[in-house]
Formats: C-alpha cells, structure tokens, sequence
C-alpha cells in the first residue's frame, strides 16, 4: 500500500510540473526532485522501522531460528554477538544469513577484552527461572506474586519483556522454594527508557508498616545513574555500600547480575563489575522483592526480562575431590550452537587452573541439553559442545589433550524434569567427571 502511495506522490509532482511555465521549470523540478527523494527515503525509513520492530531477530550462528521462523511466514533478521541488530550500508537490517555473518564484527572469545577480568559465577541450582515465554502478552506473569502497580509482557523487539508504567513504588515478588542460601546468584535483563525508573531488589519482603526498617538494611539498586549494592543511612551511621553509573541501562537491554557470598556481594551490568562489597549483610527468605522505587509511565516505561536465582556451591576442585562429579552452569554457549559465549570466562579460568595446578587430573567432559527439539539434534549439538570445551582448554591454558575426553548425551540424562523452566535450566549443562 505504501509503495502504491509513493508512487502516486512521484505521479502527481509530475504532472505539476508539466502546468508550470517554462521560466519557473528549473526551480521547480529541483524542489520536485528533492521531494521525489525524500518520499523514497521516507519509504526506505518506514521498510526499516517494520523490519526492526516485527521481525524475528536471530543469532547469525543459529541455524535453527532462521528455518523455523520462516516456515512459520515471519521475517527474519540477524544479531551480533552482543545483540545488536545486524545493518548494511545503508542501515538497513540485513535478511540473509550469510551476508550477515560476513557483515558483523568477529565474535567475542572468552578471556578477551573487558571479560578478561569479568568473575561472575553462576550458581549451579536453579532455584527459580521465568523468562516469560509461557505466559499470554498483556497478562501478569503467573509465575511471579503481584503487590502494586501497572506491569504487563509485552512483545519488545523480538523478546518477551515485563513492562511497568507505574505508578512510584510499584512491585512484584519471586516466590523461591526455599530461603535463600549463604552463596546464591540473582540474573535479570533490564532496560530503562527514561532515568526516572529506579529498581531496588530485595532478599526479603518489606515488614508491613516498616518499610523504613527495611530500606536501612542492604539491597540492591539497579538505574543508569547508581547500581549496585545499596543502602539507607541508619541514625547517622553510614551503612556499606557502593554504587556505579551505568548508561547503557537507557541505550539498549543490559544483563544485571547479582553474586552473594555470605555478606561478600558483587554486582555486574554487563561484563563490568559495578560494585564490589565485602560486608553486606543481607537478610535471607523465601523471597525476592522487586520495587520501582522512583517512577515510569506510559511514556517511559520500566523493562524486565528474564529472571533467574540460583544457588551456589563449593569450588569445583572441592566437589570433584568429594563426589568425583560436578556440573556447571558457568559454561554458557550461543543458541543452537557450540560457540562457548564470553561470559564463561570465570568458569573456564577455574577449570583450566585446576588443571595446570594438578597435573595429574584426568576429566571427563560432557555435554547435556533439556528435550525441547529433535533429540538426533540436541545429540549431536552436546557432542560438539563438549568436544569445544575441551579444544579451548587444550587451546588456552595448554592441557595436554591426552588428559581430556569428551562425551555428549542430548538429553537422555536429565538432572531434573524437563516440565518446569527451571528443570529445563538445570538440564542445559556441561558435567565434569574426574577420570
């Protein structure tokens, strides 16, 4: 329709033209010219702007994602290694798979760059997981316990996100299944469109009535201008905290991670580490509470993706000395691939220390998957998953191949059941077994 109504524009310029005296024509056509141009581009502005806002993004090292939605009739276009939309020349997303990988900047390796000093480790029990999937755009997520406010999925540049609009002091709960223990983890997607909007999160729910009580204990605070571990002052008494700007919060989706060790907290928004507090102490429940605790609105709205708790564990030379078996969540890989993702540097730097450190230390590696998709496929894709884990520490830290063997199983070894978000997490795993 629109490419009906651009070139009626062009029609009718010209035919304005052909009425206007010869002295007037020069003039006129180089206006007409340049309205001509600016209807096409104005075309070419709209044709992006769907593109960006209805089509399905896809990884360029996902084979499956491109297949699967254009046999389902959706568009298609392509994302960077940090999420970013894939453009020609002309800004234009790009459609096609490989002009797309052959567009975007090289993948991040872990060990490079900023990771190189990124430390967050996930811990290895899923405690709590929703990223929203299941639930019916315009609801409140089932999975999570309403207290006050206005929040909503909403279909976000290809995501699912929870939306909130306000009003001040809106909230929500995580129920968990049990209190928080002394070493836990605490990720989230988020992303601002104002400053206004300002989260805190909070290890247990505020007592009712006293909600002064509760802010003068420590939490977390997540905003452009002041993220990381917060706290109120108490009868004059500075309490520990340290808070970073984090600008990106307003600019695009920005992973937040949490890492509690005792009353040792760090705090990440993307592969920085923000805050660094040695003596939080933090109350522990069955609980998280989530607070927009300045303002947003319909105009600039708060975002939330994906939730997910873990418990944390023993280093993994301890576990594997005890029990002779340990699984990781640390080692992360891109969708439907076995390229490993840079945040997995702490947990690769683990393992290939341990190693140099016991030179006499045999593993086993496996690769693990939930059931979603063909099991043929996810076989194979744990296979080569494990076989990459081994190939970059051999690469690395030069382990000794010999060392090293390699195996996948898909998921015919579940550590969990596959009917809960947070089973399906617990599946998706590399094991490490001392041989």
């Amino acid at each position: 329709m629109r490419s009906r109504t651009l070139v009626g524009v062009v029609t009718i310029l010209c035919a304005a033209l052909l009425a206007v005296p010869a002295a007037a024509e020069g003039q006129l056509l180089k206006k007409l010219k340049d309205a001509a141009e600016r209807a096409v581009e104005d075309e070419a502005a709209s044709q992006v702007d769907r593109l960006v806002r209805t089509a399905i993004r896809c990884a360029i090292d996902d084979p499956v994602c491109p297949e699967q939605a254009r046999a389902a009739g959706e568009e298609v276009i392509f994302v960077d290694d940090q999420g970013e939309v894939i453009v020609d020349d002309d800004g234009a997303p790009i459609t096609d798979r490989d002009q797309a990988v052959a567009t975007a900047p090289p993948p991040t390796a872990p060990g490079e760059g900023a990771w190189a000093n990124y430390d967050f480790v996930p811990g290895d029990e899923i405690l709590f997981y929703d990223d929203f999937s299941n639930d019916n755009v315009g609801d409140f997520p089932r999975r999570l316990a309403f207290v006050h406010g206005n929040w909503e999925i909403v279909e976000w540049e290809g995501r699912r996100l929870l939306r909130n609009t306000g009003p001040r002091h809106s909230a929500f709960t995580v129920p968990l299944p049990r209190a928080l223990p002394e070493r836990f983890t605490i990720e989230l997607d988020a992303y601002f469109e104002t400053t206004q909007p300002d989260l805190g999160i909070g290890t247990a729910e505020p007592p009712r009535g006293d909600r002064i009580a509760w802010l003068q204990s420590n939490w977390f605070r997540v905003d452009d201008r002041q993220t990381g571990v917060a706290a109120a002052r108490s009868g004059g008494a500075r309490m520990p905290e340290a808070l970073n700007a984090v600008p990106s919060l307003t600019e695009k989706i920005t992973p937040i991670r949490i890492m509690v060790d005792g009353s040792y907290a760090k705090v990440y928004a993307g592969e920085r580490r923000v805050a660094n507090v040695p003596n939080a102490v933090l109350e522990r429940s069955d609980v998280l509470w989530f607070e927009n605790l300045y303002n947003a609105d319909g105009e600039r709205p708060m975002y939330l993706g994906a939730i997910r708790v873990a418990a944390g564990g023993a280093d993994l030379y301890s576990r594997l000395e005890a029990e002779g078996r340990v699984a990781t969540q640390g080692i992360l890989f891109a969708t439907n691939s076995d390229r490993i993702r840079p945040e997995s540097t702490p947990t690769l730097d683990e393992i290939g220390t341990m190693l140099t450190e016991h030179p006499e230390l045999r593993l086993g590696i496996e690769g693990h998957t939930d059931s979603d998709g063909e099991e043929a496929y996810n076989q194979d894709l744990s296979e080569r998953r494990a076989a990459s884990v081994k190939a970059f520490l051999v690469e690395r830290y030069g382990i000794d191949e010999s060392r090293l063997e390699t195996a996948g199983f898909g998921p015919s070894r579940p550590a969990a059941g596959n009917d809960t978000p947070e089973g399906k997490q617990q599946n998706r795993r590399v094991e490490l077994v001392r041989l």
